[in-house]
C-alpha cells in the first residue's frame, strides 16, 4: 500500500522500514503547509517582482605575492541584514572553500559516510561522533608532531597543522592525554548466549533496481 501511495509500482519484494514510513507521513503535512504559505505569498504579487536592495561588489587583484597571474574579476552580491566591510565580504566568500575541504576530510578520512546504519537516529549519532573526532583533532594541534611525507613541504611559521597531519601524530599523544575511565578490573568471561539460541544474521531487504536496456531487449526478443 505504501508503494502505491508514493507512486511506486506495486511489488511484494519492495519493503520500506516502518520508521521511514512514519517519517514520510509526518513530512507530508509539513510540506503541504510550506507549499501553501509560498503559494499564498506568490499569489499576492501582481506585476513585476519586488526590488531587493543589495550591494554588487567587484573584486579584482592586481598582483599576487608568489608571482602567479591574477584570476579574472570576481563579482559578489550581498543583501544581508547588516552592512559589512568590503574586506569581510570577500573573506566570507572564500571561507566556503574551507567548509568544502572539511566535508571532504570528514567523508574520506573520518568515515562520515562509511557507517552502515539502518535508522535515522543511528545516522544522527554517527554524525555527532565524527564531529567530536574532528573537534579532538583541532584541539590537539599544539600537541601533535608534524609527521610529513617526503614530498610534503613544511607549513609556514605560525600556521597550525591541518587535521590530516594532526591525525598522523595523534597516536603518539594519546598516552599523554589520558582517559577518564578507570583501569579495567580482571574478571571472568560472561556466560554468553544460552545453548541452542541463534540470532542469525541481520535481515536484509532487496534494493529495487530499474531494468537495464539489455533486459528490455531480451524481453522483447523472447516475445
Amino acid at each position: 500500500m505504501f508503494a502505491a501511495q508514493v507512486g511506486l509500482p506495486p511489488d511484494e519484494q519492495f519493503w520500506v522500514p516502518p520508521e521511514v514510513v512514519e517519517h514520510y507521513r509526518q513530512a507530508i503535512p509539513r510540506g503541504q503547509e510550506l507549499r501553501a504559505r509560498w503559494e499564498k505569498r506568490f499569489a499576492g504579487w501582481d506585476g513585476d517582482l519586488p526590488v531587493l536592495p543589495g550591494t554588487v561588489l567587484r573584486v579584482g587583484v592586481e598582483h599576487l605575492p608568489d608571482g602567479r597571474k591574477p584570476h579574472k574579476t570576481m563579482w559578489l552580491w550581498h543583501a544581508g541584514p547588516a552592512p559589512l566591510s568590503l574586506d569581510e565580504l570577500w573573506r566570507a566568500y572564500l571561507a566556503r572553500f574551507d567548509e568544502e575541504h572539511d566535508f571532504k576530510f570528514a567523508k574520506g578520512t573520518l568515515g562520515l559516510t562509511a557507517a552502515k546504519v539502518r535508522t535515522p537516529a543511528q545516522a544522527d549519532r554517527w554524525v555527532r561522533l565524527v564531529m567530536a573526532a574532528f573537534a579532538q583533532l583541532l584541539l590537539a594541534r599544539p600537541l601533535a608532531a608534524d609527521l610529513r611525507r617526503p614530498w610534503e613541504t613544511r607549513p609556514p611559521a605560525g600556521r597550525p597543522l591541518t587535521p590530516g597531519r594532526v591525525r598522523r601524530g595523534f597516536a603518539n599523544i594519546r598516552a599523554r592525554l589520558g582517559t577518564p575511565a578507570h583501569v579495567a578490573k580482571p574478571t571472568r568471561p560472561g556466560p554468553g548466549r544460552p545453548k541452542g539460541s541463534a540470532s542469525g544474521p541481520a535481515p536484509r531487504h532487496p534494493v529495487p533496481k530499474k531494468p537495464s536496456k539489455n533486459d528490455k531487449m531480451d524481453t522483447s526478443a523472447d516475445r
